[in-house]
């Protein structure tokens, strides 16, 4: 039986080109007059997606039509408006005979290069093999549709525009490393697309003059260089430079220490991919902040209820999360997101660290509230991360904190920072540009806990468009940066992840891989100190610390117990500190709660030239001296 054939022209183009389009069809039955043809660009509307067109005939910019065998042109009509992005049909005005051809075009129907990049359609900006285009046709000309017809195109990386080094953030002297290359178009995607005789320098500032290679663009878009090392202790970043355009490009910092027994891990405890919807595909989605995103943890994080994850899905997800789990490499936690409109629990960020484990529901008596959900689960098994906790109607107020499971909060996120209010200095308050939208609460201002003796350190989240930040993405709330998360742990597995979040040795940025360190008497960020066990606290704290930004620092801001009491102004992307703060102690604690000690906390924000931020976890000092003398005088107890 003879067969219909599509096809497209061209049958591959490069990804985010703006032309004009055809999909032939060429039929293998006739199709009557009235036949309906209903063309489905399988987009998600999203900006990486392929560009929804328009139908209206008068508008010659990125719009849709058909032309008849005859070359007459035939307007479409848009469908399926319910869904996020419309599908186009076509009713036939005349016979389409057996092996004769009905072509769809989406762009513009000037005849010039020039015009067809100006006013063509954009091709979607991700790479795809046989990205697939659906023809339904109804030769009754009820809408009654059965399987499709199938196009494809395969889309290829763009023009080469840059170039990524993923390099370790820490590393200790004379201790070898691998560098990967990435060869980038414009969106992100690997690609070998450069002008012929193409070729790349690669060196490193501070190190011996020597060490200079020459690479070419490779075929599979990126180069694995093995066993470097740096012989001195110091701040370097490796130079790429294009020798045929004079493009320079560097990699984020990366810290050498003389000896240094921890690594600095990157990834994602919260977040949803930007380019893959990890609801549809995990797979993908974990393989994308593998391998793209260069992430090194990735926790997912579907919400618990049964409308957005079935117990199918859970299953899926649970063995993918499994699969891809692989020390030294990618570290996958089985997470899910808890949501309760009841102030005190608010929005939940929870993993597991084994595999195989149920996802509990809110309409299960067993796990009905967070603190029936503890009691099914040991705290070395489970963390829980409060998240968006300023967003007013999601906020968490922290009345019923649990420090067992709560061992970090969620700082920031797409959507902005839970640091404080925007009148106390938040620089990424939540709120939105129409009424509608979600807006800052004080109830859950992560100072305010902090004030009132929560302990937990600081992570970042990253885009989120499922469950309740749905509305948040389709409507005229401020996105920001999706957010990154640090975590200096002994090795890269689960077990030495968890026990570094448990012990708040972690840090949030607003996206960028800024290197921070900060200390008091010596003891790291996450620490608790006591004057009990270091009585020279009471009157000196040497605090040490250090940022290498990915670009110029602005301002590093020391934070004590919610108000700033130091700055630094480096104008340089790397700086050093040693600050030393004398007032005594018992001048400038909080009062401690439930028989618990004054304590004062201490942490660190940096800021970039280019806007974006670094929040260490906070250090504690537990007061538990009567008031020094001095001068032969008890002074007395701040009120």
């Amino acid at each position: 039986m003879r067969r219909s054939i599509c096809y497209t022209e061209p049958h591959s183009i490069s990804a985010g080109d703006v032309s004009t389009w055809k999909f032939c069809y060429t039929t293998s039955i006739s199709l009557p007059k009235g036949t309906r043809l209903k063309f489905d660009l399988l987009s998600n509307g999203r900006d990486t997606d392929w560009e929804i067109p328009q139908s209206n005939p008068k508008d010659k910019k990125n719009m849709i039509w058909a032309e008849m065998p005859d070359g007459k042109a035939l307007a479409a009509k848009e469908v399926d408006t319910d869904k996020h992005t419309p599908s186009f049909e076509f009713v036939l005005t005349a016979e389409v005979k057996t092996g004769e051809n009905f072509t769809i075009l989406l762009g513009t129907p000037e005849k010039s290069r020039e015009e067809q990049a100006k006013k063509g359609n954009r091709a979607q900006t991700l790479i795809q093999r046989r990205k697939p285009f659906h023809l339904y046709i109804d030769t009754k000309g009820k809408g009654d549709y059965k399987e499709p017809e199938v196009f494809s195109v395969d889309i290829r990386g763009n023009v080469l525009k840059n170039i990524r080094a993923i390099t370790p953030s820490v590393v200790s002297k004379n201790k070898r490393f691998d560098v990967v290359l990435r060869f980038e178009d414009a969106f992100g995607n690997l690609t070998h697309n450069a002008t012929e005789g193409t070729l790349i320098e690669l060196s490193y500032e501070h190190l011996r003059e020597n060490l200079s290679w020459k690479l070419f663009v490779p075929e599979t878009g990126f180069l694995n260089l093995p066993n470097l090392y740096f012989n001195e202790a110091g701040i370097y970043k490796i130079q790429l430079h294009n020798l045929k355009t004079g493009d320079k490009y560097y990699s984020a910092p990366i810290k050498c220490f003389a000896d240094f027994d921890k690594s600095l891990y990157w990834g994602l405890l919260h977040g949803e991919s930007d380019r893959v919807d990890s609801g549809d595909n995990v797979e993908s989605c974990l393989r994308h902040m593998r391998d793209e995103k260069s992430m090194q943890f990735f926790a997912t994080s579907c919400f618990e209820n049964a409308e957005e994850t079935s117990n199918e899905q859970w299953k899926l997800i649970s063995s993918h999360v499994a699969e891809f789990n692989e020390d030294n490499r990618f570290t996958t936690f089985l997470g899910f997101q808890w949501f309760s409109e009841e102030p005190e629990e608010g929005l939940r960020q929870c993993f597991y660290v084994k595999d195989s484990k149920p996802l509990p529901r809110r309409k299960d008596a067993k796990t009905s509230s967070l603190k029936k959900l503890y009691k099914t689960v040991n705290p070395k098994e489970l963390i829980a991360i409060p998240s968006f906790t300023m967003g007013k109607g999601m906020e968490t107020n922290f009345q019923d904190f649990s420090p067992d499971y709560e061992r970090v909060v969620e700082i920031y996120n797409a959507w902005g920072s839970s640091e404080c209010t925007a009148k106390e200095g938040n620089l990424r308050p939540i709120t939105s540009e129409e009424k509608k939208g979600v807006f800052e609460t004080e109830k859950g201002s992560l100072r305010k806990a902090l004030n009132d003796g929560c302990r937990f350190g600081f992570v970042a989240g990253g885009l989120d468009d499922r469950g309740v930040y749905g509305e948040l993405f389709t409507g005229g709330q401020v996105q920001y940066s999706p957010g990154l998360t640090g975590i200096f742990a002994i090795e890269q597995t689960r077990e030495a992840i968890m026990l570094a979040l448990f012990n708040r040795q972690c840090y949030a940025t607003t996206g960028e891989r800024i290197i921070v360190g900060f200390a008091i008497a010596g003891a790291q960020m996450g620490a608790e100190l006591s004057t009990k066990t270091k009585p020279g606290l009471s009157f000196n704290r040497h605090i040490t610390g250090f940022v290498a930004g990915t670009a110029p620092i602005k301002e590093i801001a020391l934070i004590r117990n919610g108000e700033t009491f130091h700055t630094f102004q480096p104008n340089e992307s790397y700086f050093e500190f040693a600050f030393d703060d004398s007032e005594l102690l018992h001048k400038a604690i909080l009062p401690g709660k439930e028989e618990k000690p004054p304590f004062a906390y201490y942490y660190l924000r940096a800021v970039q030239e280019n806007g974006h931020i670094a929040w260490s976890s906070p250090i504690w000092i537990d007061y538990t001296d009567t008031p020094p003398v001095v001068n032969g005088k008890k002074p007395k107890k701040k009120a």
